[in-house]
């Protein structure tokens, strides 16, 4: 049975190609598409000749009033996230969303209970867990070889992150921060791993360099989010073509405390000259770190002994695969599928995405409010229960 599903956000420059590009055709079938710009309408049909058959709309809500739609993609910016997963649940459809789950607490929970009282199924789009260097680490934790985990970091280097002060990422009413757009995949990462989640956290960052660039977009103009990959978008002081407004920060640290006692860090950087996650897991008895993630060919390196050395103990290389995110998102789209057909429950859980959205939101609040500490609010035991038991009651 293939899946007739719809994609609402469809320019396949941007996310909405996570799903035109990787979607298994045995599995699925792109029925119909929504975005409110004709000009990504336009694109996807001159991108995808082969889908000319694909009905398009305007209005989400049209495409949501399509029956044939069984499932939906919502690919569309994070401010619109809690709206249209609501009501694409409402409408009786199966439903992935790209994360950030939400851009407030409320706004996940809202959209957890209504996945728990329609009985649709929900799935986040959390691809880190799909990705190789992250399932070796893992691998490498669940051994147990490097004992019992007691302290995370994680330092993120973002060299192309003025490409989230060109458009709505830069301001807060849009996206609340970055520690949802960017830092929700890694604070997920770090849950997962550990498996705990943060129960209180302390931020700390500040709106430092693109604040200070003199050439910005002016009334009308389109941003043009691929100039901040090109290698001639440098020195960050120099980059043209941001958005005038900007109140959201470039630089963010979050130290969290974890509900089952473990101690984790996080902080990324949207100004650095590369581009790299970077975390150790220390444990007890040693720890592990990645050398690399998903750009090219990575290394994780473990530790097991004590020593002034530089050499790890054991080295496991991974090669590089093709596919957007080093694979990762083929997987998580055919795992959607394969949800939604069969019933197999993802890795991913709508739960941690929430819990990820809480830790930034918190994380936010601490750092614009004099670096308080902030305690993430618990969801209802009916709904953990509910999700953990792969959304059946």
């Amino acid at each position: 049975m293939k899946v007739k599903f719809g994609v609402i956000g469809a320019n396949p420059k941007l996310r909405a190609n996570l799903v035109f590009y990787n979607f298994n055709r045995e599995k699925g079938e792109l029925t119909a598409l929504c975005d409110n710009d004709p000009d990504s309408l336009a694109a996807f049909r001159q991108a995808y000749p082969d889908m000319a058959n694909v009905r398009t709309y305007s209005d989400y809500r049209e495409l949501l009033a399509d029956p044939e739609v069984e499932a939906v993609f919502i690919m569309v910016r994070d401010g619109m996230h809690e709206e249209m997963a609501v009501a694409a649940l409402e409408a009786g459809k199966d439903v992935f969303l790209e994360k950030p789950m939400a851009i407030t607490i409320e706004g996940c929970d809202r959209i957890l209970e209504t996945a728990y009282r329609t009985g649709k199924k929900l799935m986040i789009g959390h691809n880190m867990r799909y990705m190789d260097f992250v399932l070796k680490m893992k691998e490498v934790i669940d051994s147990g070889i490097i004992g019992e985990i007691q302290s995370v970091w994680c330092r993120h280097f973002v060299s192309y992150g003025s490409c989230y002060f060109r458009h709505y990422c830069a301001e807060q009413q849009s996206c609340n921060g970055l520690l949802l757009q960017k830092g929700a995949h890694d604070i997920d990462i770090i849950h997962w791993l550990t498996g705990g989640y943060a129960k209180r956290v302390v931020g700390m960052g500040r709106l430092s360099v693109y604040n200070r660039t003199a050439d910005r977009l002016k009334p009308g103009e389109k941003p043009d989010r691929l100039a901040s990959f090109s290698q001639d978008c440098w020195p960050p002081l120099e980059i043209k073509g941001l958005n005038p407004n900007m109140d959201v920060e470039d630089h963010s640290m979050l130290l969290m405390q974890l509900d089952n006692g473990i101690q984790a860090s996080y902080e990324h950087c949207m100004y650095a000259p590369d581009s790299e996650r970077n975390y150790t897991f220390i444990g007890t008895k040693g720890r592990v770190e990645n050398i690399g993630d998903y750009h090219g060919d990575t290394s994780i390196h473990v530790w097991t002994q004590r020593g002034y050395r530089n050499e790890p103990d054991i080295v496991y290389h991974l090669k590089a695969k093709e596919g957007g995110h080093g694979g990762a998102d083929t997987l998580i789209v055919d795992a959607f599928l394969d949800f939604v057909r069969s019933g197999v429950v993802p890795s991913v859980s709508p739960v941690a995405a929430r819990n990820a959205v809480a830790a930034g939101v918190q994380g936010h609040y601490s750092m614009r409010n004099g670096n308080i500490p902030a305690d993430i609010p618990p969801l209802p035991e009916e709904l953990i229960r509910y999700f953990e038991n792969g959304q059946k009651k």
